[in-house]
C-alpha cells in the first residue's frame, strides 16, 4: 500500500503514474478516483487528500507535463548559433512528445474532454512557451530574424511542431511517411522562412 510509503512525494508519484497508465491503456473513461486508487494500490481517500480527486489528478498531470517539457527545452548548452539552437529545441520538443505521449495528450489534445485546466495551470503552460520565446529573441537580437514579437514567432514554431507531431503520434497518413524527416523539413522551412523575412 502506498499509504505506508514514506513521504507525500512517493504517494503523489504513484497516483500520477497510475492515472497516466490508465489513460494510455484504457482511455479517459477509465479515469475514475476508484480506478486510479486501485491501480496505485491505495485508498480513494488518498487520491482526495493528496490531489483533490480526479480533477486534481488531471491538473497535476497537465502541470507536470509542461514542467517536463520546459526542462527538456532548457536542457543542453547554448551555442553561438541561435538558429541551430532553435533547431535543437525543436528536436527536444519532438523527443518529449514521443517519450511522453500520455502527458502530451493531456496537455494538447484534450485527452480527458471534461478536464479544464485552472488559470494557474495555464500560466505554467504559458511560461513553457516563454522558454521557446527566449530562444527566438536571441535570433532577433543577433539580427538573424527580423524584429517581430518573439512570443508570437514562438507560437508559430510551436504550432508547426505540434501539427507534425500530432499526426505522427496518432499514426495518421500513409504508412511510408518518415515522420522524423518530415518534422526536420518542416522545422527547417519555418526557420529559413523567418530568417528570409
Amino acid at each position: 500500500m502506498i499509504e505506508d510509503t514514506p513521504g507525500p512525494d512517493a504517494a503523489r508519484r504513484a497516483l500520477l503514474d497510475a492515472a497516466s497508465t490508465l489513460l494510455a491503456e484504457e482511455g479517459a473513461e477509465a479515469l475514475t478516483v476508484r480506478r486510479i486508487a486501485a491501480r496505485a494500490g491505495c485508498s480513494t481517500m488518498l487520491v482526495y487528500s493528496r490531489l483533490g480527486g480526479k480533477h486534481g489528478v488531471m491538473e497535476a498531470l497537465y502541470i507536470e507535463g509542461f514542467e517536463r517539457l520546459a526542462d527538456a527545452l532548457r536542457s543542453g548548452r547554448r551555442t553561438a548559433d541561435p538558429v541551430s539552437d532553435l533547431r535543437v529545441c525543436a528536436q527536444r520538443y519532438r523527443k518529449f512528445a514521443l517519450a511522453n505521449p500520455t502527458y502530451y495528450a493531456v496537455m494538447f489534445e484534450r485527452a480527458v474532454p471534461d478536464f479544464e485546466p485552472s488559470f494557474e495551470a495555464k500560466m505554467v503552460a504559458s511560461r513553457t512557451l516563454d522558454v521557446l520565446a527566449d530562444r527566438v529573441q536571441r535570433a532577433i537580437d543577433a539580427g538573424v530574424f527580423p524584429a517581430h514579437d518573439a512570443r508570437g514567432v514562438a507560437a508559430c514554431l510551436w504550432s508547426n511542431n505540434h501539427g507534425v507531431l500530432s499526426l505522427e503520434l496518432k499514426r495518421v497518413g500513409p504508412p511510408d511517411i518518415d515522420w522524423a524527416k518530415c518534422f526536420d523539413q518542416v522545422v527547417d522551412v519555418m526557420l529559413a522562412g523567418l530568417a528570409a523575412n
